[in-house]
């Protein structure tokens, strides 16, 4: 009789922590009290410890796991916010120019040229050797700017020099005319008048001025090389 009492307390312990487990269960069914159920007891409530833990595994994983995500979708916006905010403080970028600050100092003071087509010139640095003959290739680094000087296109942006057939129409009327008078290592700037640019205009990229059509530019130009022609020895 006393091992029933104890059997009887140990089983009023176990049953309100997982009476959902036991009910309909072959351990809660009517039976005496032995030691299998007793036995069974104790597999109940390791079942229900792990489950227990598990559920509490889950919910910290999930947890974490929210807090991973969130972190994720937040480090963009301060990356973003970072970066705007030392791009606030940066002056504007510096593009590469075949003419700097002392170049424009200088060219003040070198005359004019202007041909009969219209198309005017300033000779920045004269070079040495040949001409390009028409239809030759050259290879020439340009900036074009509009009147007001900013620049609408460059071949120094690009990291490589133009190469096309001068005189063969592939460019501006003016390009192609400021640089068959050149000679290689040369530099110049060209003021190209409407009727020798971009008679329906151009669309730059964004950022970029837009060419209304017929209206004049400017070109600093540099010719680089002639494929097929040396430079002559001195």
């Amino acid at each position: 009789m006393r091992s029933v009492g104890m059997a009887s307390s140990v089983s009023s312990l176990l049953v309100p922590l997982d009476s959902y487990i036991l009910v309909g269960s072959s351990c809660g069914k009517n039976q005496g009290i032995s030691d299998d159920k007793v036995r069974c007891l104790g597999v109940q409530l390791w079942s229900l410890d792990v489950r227990v833990k598990a559920s509490r595994m889950r919910e910290s994983t999930g947890i974490i796991r929210r807090d991973f995500v969130g972190l994720c979708l937040g480090v963009p916006s301060l990356l973003q916010d970072c970066f705007d905010a030392k791009a606030a403080g940066l002056p504007p970028e510096e593009k590469p120019r075949l003419c700097d600050d002392t170049c424009e100092k200088e060219l003040e003071n070198v005359p004019m040229v202007t041909t009969e087509s219209g198309l005017q010139y300033k000779d920045i640095k004269v070079g040495q050797g040949s001409s390009p003959p028409v239809g030759f290739q050259v290879a020439a680094n340009y900036v074009a700017m509009v009147p007001s000087g900013q620049i609408f296109d460059s071949s120094l942006e690009k990291g490589q020099p133009y190469i096309f057939r001068v005189g063969s129409g592939q460019v501006i009327k003016g390009l192609d005319e400021g640089i068959l008078s050149m000679k290689i290592g040369g530099k110049r700037r060209l003021y190209i008048p409407g009727s020798l640019a971009f008679p329906k205009g151009l669309t730059s990229a964004p950022g970029r001025p837009r060419v209304a059509p017929n209206s004049p530019v400017i070109f600093d130009v540099s010719l680089e090389y002639i494929p097929g022609l040396e430079l002559d020895e001195e």
